[in-house]
């Protein structure tokens, strides 16, 4: 298989300590492999092949490199941790993934997080994620402690089919939006993610700590100074409100979005904070004082309506909770709600 130049593709490599790298564009690769940075016979992968392979059988410039060394390590696909689990999503506004799992497979979610599960499947309250980074009780406790962090639930549940055939388990979206299914060994093994945007995963996805290094990101970026780093090789699913845009930066390429609304991205992507601007517009645009900046390269997801925004507006329109309702304004509006009953 020989693949034609290509600067749009992403290459990831393996390391001389069996880590992967990436992503690299086709140009960036020949700089790496110019300074020596990575050797010709290097594993690598990118969109389109069946696995990882020396660079010097598929890169056509590469035609002639000396062959893999000794030294290098396997291909990871033979490392897999993870439980390769099948998976549909359903719905349009309110979605859920099905999640197919064969014998002593299993999958990972928030507690609370199921939707329904079919006879034959084991469930399971666990502390930690249950990966292979928190075995055992330090492992286990450790993990407990970074979930303590993201403001999340002590414990995950462990969906395991322990019946004799395929098996069934669904999980519901918590609020109108969109379920993104990310194979992580396709993205380099490393998604950062917003607190409450992780939903389920295969079991052995590890759900970690991500720190926000910069202070006025952390307190101005609408995250916070915490996020959910998910590792491993398998699928993770996360959940965006409203509408969905994913999208991947070029090298340099920076995107301004408004704070919250950023889902998730590669750890290649530098996330900062940008002021608005002239004072006018941050006091009366609307929008805040800051913008969130992400600097590729790397890919990126993005939801239209945050959490946050949507819990504004319905507060801001219930009477209960204080708020006015848009008709409040004209008498009529007082006088129809005394009419259908709303001011009871």
């Amino acid at each position: 298989m020989k693949l034609n130049p290509d600067d749009n593709r992403s290459w990831f490599v393996v390391d001389a300590a069996g880590k992967q790298q990436g992503p690299h564009r086709e140009s960036a690769l020949k700089q790496l492999m110019a300074s020596g940075a990575v050797a010709p016979g290097t594993l690598g992968w990118t969109q389109g092949m069946e696995g990882w392979a020396a660079l010097n059988t598929v890169v056509p410039w590469l035609a002639g490199a000396p062959a893999l060394g000794a030294g290098m390590p396997p291909p990871i696909t033979a490392q897999r941790v993870m439980h390769e689990v099948d998976f549909e999503i359903f719905g349009n506004e309110m979605q859920y993934v099905e999640v197919e799992l064969d014998p002593q497979e299993a999958a990972v979610a928030e507690a609370g997080g199921m939707f329904y599960m079919e006879d034959g499947i084991a469930m399971e309250t666990i502390f930690g994620d249950g990966s292979s980074k928190n075995k055992g009780f330090w492992g286990a406790l450790g993990g407990v402690g970074k979930r303590l962090l993201t403001g999340e639930s002590l414990f995950m549940t462990v969906f395991e089919n322990r019946g004799s055939g395929k098996k069934r388990v669904a999980f519901g979206a918590p609020y109108p939006g969109k379920i993104v299914a990310v194979h992580l060994a396709e993205i380099g093994g490393e998604l950062i993610a917003q607190k409450d945007a992780f939903l389920c995963a295969a079991k052995g996805v590890s759900i970690g700590i991500a720190f926000q290094k910069k202070i006025g990101v952390g307190l101005f970026g609408g995250e916070g100074f915490i996020m959910q780093r998910l590792s491993g090789d398998g699928w993770a699913f996360i959940h965006a409100g409203g509408t969905l845009l994913e999208r991947t930066l070029a090298v340099g390429e920076t995107l301004r979005i408004d704070t919250g609304c950023v889902v998730a991205y590669q750890p290649t992507v530098q996330f900062d904070i940008q002021f608005v601007g002239g004072i006018k517009s941050a006091i009366f645009g609307g929008e805040g004082l800051f913008f969130a900046t992400l600097c590729g390269p790397g890919k990126i997801w993005l939801q239209s309506l945050p959490l946050s925004r949507l819990a504004d507006r319905i507060v801001q329109a219930a009477p209960s909770a204080g708020g006015r309702g848009r008709e409040e304004g004209s008498l009529l509006g007082g006088v129809g709600r005394l009419l259908d009953g709303d001011n009871s």
